[in-house]
């Protein structure tokens, strides 16, 4: 009510609050001064002094804006501005007491009393208006009329304490702190907001059982991968709720609210950190820009939207030849954006020639970034001429009409399978990254570079959600080789690293992201069984089905002798890789056309062959047709171009 007032009137409220605390305090000096039974004397003295120390201390106090701040938010800077305030009324009136009214006989003892007085009035009503507000007292035992759950915080840092103090200011969260665990020595029994560090992590369960732990917390941003899976292993013995708070940095950036507390979730034990970005100069790339994304309903196409909308580009054409998930994403766009970037949806497919060409005339995108592209790899074993149709036909056609239209840059996005391809799909990726290649050095007005990445955690068809659809059938949950590893990112990191390599670095370049350390899938599938609360080989069986056409047990970060040259960026680096020049690409693709029209996979995976020596591919026995032994043979005559 009070701050729906007129400012004068909440000034005249708070001012009359005041000179009654103050004149509470003066008072209650001289009472405490002469044990409640003050003398005539200096009762008088005291009646006759008040009107002056009341004009003091309302000018400081206003002076030094103590009428100005919010009771319910009083911190310990309020605090201290109270005692400044009170302090210099003091000296004020002392001085005045002496010079002006020759009051040697007034009690000394009644300065600091007085001013020990105001203080704890003055600060005392401040605080407990924050603490009605916060309604502390009640909250101890309930919250919203319900029994609020007893809490268990695993962390006593930065990000801990930011969660203990919006607990106390938010009402809606119903929880009651009552305990932290941290390793670090130097925290053991210490308090954060009045919860103390009672243990280290191994004594996560004498803990809960101790304090009646309803529920988990884990506040370690910092921790890493290996940390992060002992915290969670020991949080699921508990068979308690475990929740994952963000970093405090993303909390104090308006990021994350703590309503963004939730499950922990596989990505949380990759121990991928949280990238740190280059604005500006992506910003000067995208900002007021026009930009193209293929494939923009796909997992990367999506994300790579999102993540250009934060940068205020002119307009964003998201181009994608499925309907539904361009209109998804484009609904969550305007949702988000409401009008600030212009959202241009096309339905097209990167094959059509004239439609592309269209397309690029009309709209005229300064940036392109290219994530359209078929990615799996038994699927392309068994469409051969399918992953070389949009793969690598679909890719010149938007290489070319960026080219013609005057683009200012053109991103690939390829993968960690383009380097020594056992398949069909990595195959021809390898081959469009060539194509890139040929066209930087063939139309250096545009830069035309590529960016390698792994496995994106959660991507469209990608392993995890298909684990956790096995894990809620009851399983079995498939791997098809207990040595199989990939490397993973999330698609936020591989999107925000993709526009970054793409300020970076000169036209022609492939960029290979940093991927971290490889994972087990048999280790993903165990953890994600774990995380849903079973048991691996008792809950859920987990079943080896065999490596299927055309996969790797390994993944590389680099060609054989391909050396990774280091860029500004920690996590961008540059593949020292072989190139075609665009003529001889060129020549190859009616070559491409006629074998497509045959229908011969053989056939196309020997021209694949032709182009990429470094695939490893045998044409089963009996299987090459003359036409196919006529490719093989003349694969000689194309000789790429030194590193």
């Amino acid at each position: 009510m009070l701050l729906q007032s007129p400012r004068y009137v909440r000034m005249s409220i708070l001012l009359a609050v005041h000179v009654v605390l103050f004149t509470v305090a003066y008072v209650g000096a001289f009472m405490l001064r002469f044990d409640f039974d003050v003398p005539e004397l200096y009762r008088s003295m005291m009646w006759s002094t008040l009107g002056l120390l009341l004009a003091i201390k309302a000018v400081v106090f206003y002076s030094a804006g103590q009428y100005s701040g919010w009771w319910r938010y009083v911190g310990l800077k309020d605090l201290v501005g109270v005692a400044r305030a009170a302090t210099l009324c003091t000296l004020l009136f002392v001085g005045i007491n002496f010079i002006f009214l020759e009051s040697r006989t007034f009690p000394r003892s009644i300065y600091l009393l007085d001013l020990l007085n105001t203080v704890a009035l003055i600060a005392g009503a401040r605080v407990m208006v924050r603490l009605l507000r916060e309604k502390s007292w009640d909250r101890l035992l309930m919250r919203g009329g319900r029994r609020a759950s007893r809490l268990l915080v695993i962390g006593a840092g930065d990000t801990a304490e930011t969660l203990l103090r919006e607990i106390e200011k938010n009402s809606n969260l119903e929880y009651v702190p009552v305990a932290l665990l941290d390793d670090d020595e130097r925290k053991q029994w210490l308090r954060i907001h009045h919860v103390p560090v009672v243990g280290k992590i191994d004594d996560l369960e004498q803990v809960v059982e101790a304090q009646r732990i309803d529920e988990i917390i884990v506040a370690t941003p910092s921790a890493t991968r290996e940390q992060l899976r002992r915290i969670y292993e020991k949080c699921a013995d508990t068979g308690l709720k475990t929740m994952v708070l963000p970093a405090v940095e993303n909390v104090l950036d308006g990021k994350v609210a703590l309503g963004a507390l939730r499950e922990v979730a596989i990505e949380d034990l990759l121990g991928r950190k949280e990238v740190k970005l280059d604005e500006a100069a992506i910003g000067n790339y995208i900002t007021g820009k026009t930009v193209l994304v293929t494939g923009a309903g796909g997992s990367i196409g999506s994300e790579l939207c999102r993540q250009i909308c934060r940068f205020a580009p002119k307009r964003l054409l998201m181009l994608e030849q499925a309907e539904n998930p361009l209109f998804f994403i484009e609904r969550e766009l305007r949702n988000e954006y409401k009008g600030a970037v212009e959202l241009v949806p096309i339905i097209a497919d990167i094959c059509e020639t004239r439609r592309i060409n269209q397309i690029f005339e009309t709209h005229k995108p300064e940036v392109v970034l290219h994530a359209a592209a078929h990615k799996h790899v038994p699927l392309m074993e068994a469409n051969p001429g399918e992953a070389v149709r949009n793969n690598v036909l679909g890719t010149r056609n938007v290489a070319r009409a960026a080219a013609a239209t005057g683009s200012r840059g053109f991103v690939l996005i390829s993968t960690d399978k383009a380097i020594n391809p056992t398949s069909v799909m990595g195959t021809t990726k390898r081959l469009a990254e060539l194509y890139v290649q040929g066209m930087a050095a063939a139309h250096p007005q545009t830069q035309f570079i590529a960016v390698r990445f792994g496995n994106v955690l959660g991507s469209n068809g990608s392993v995890i959600p298909i684990f956790r659809e096995q894990i809620r059938k009851g399983g079995p949950v498939t791997v098809t080789h207990p040595e199989m590893q990939r490397y993973f990112m999330t698609i936020p990191e591989a999107s925000q690293l993709v526009l970054q390599a793409a300020t970076s670095g000169a036209s022609g370049q492939v960029f290979v992201l940093d991927m971290g350390e490889p994972v087990k899938i048999i280790d993903l599938a165990t953890d994600m069984i774990k995380l849903s609360g079973l048991t691996p080989g008792k809950d859920i069986e987990v079943v080896f089905t065999g490596i299927r056409p055309g996969e790797k047990l390994f993944e590389e970060l680099g060609q054989g002798g391909e050396g990774l040259a280091k860029t500004s960026h920690e996590k961008i680096f540059i593949g020292n890789v072989t190139s075609l020049e665009l003529d001889v690409l060129e020549r190859e693709v009616p070559i491409f056309r006629e074998l497509m029209e045959s229908g011969d996979p053989v056939a196309i995976k020997v021209q694949l062959l032709r182009l990429v020596p470094e695939y490893s591919y045998t044409p089963p026995p009996g299987a090459m047709t003359a036409s196919s032994e006529e490719l093989l043979n003349s694969s000689q005559k194309i000789i790429p171009l030194s590193r």
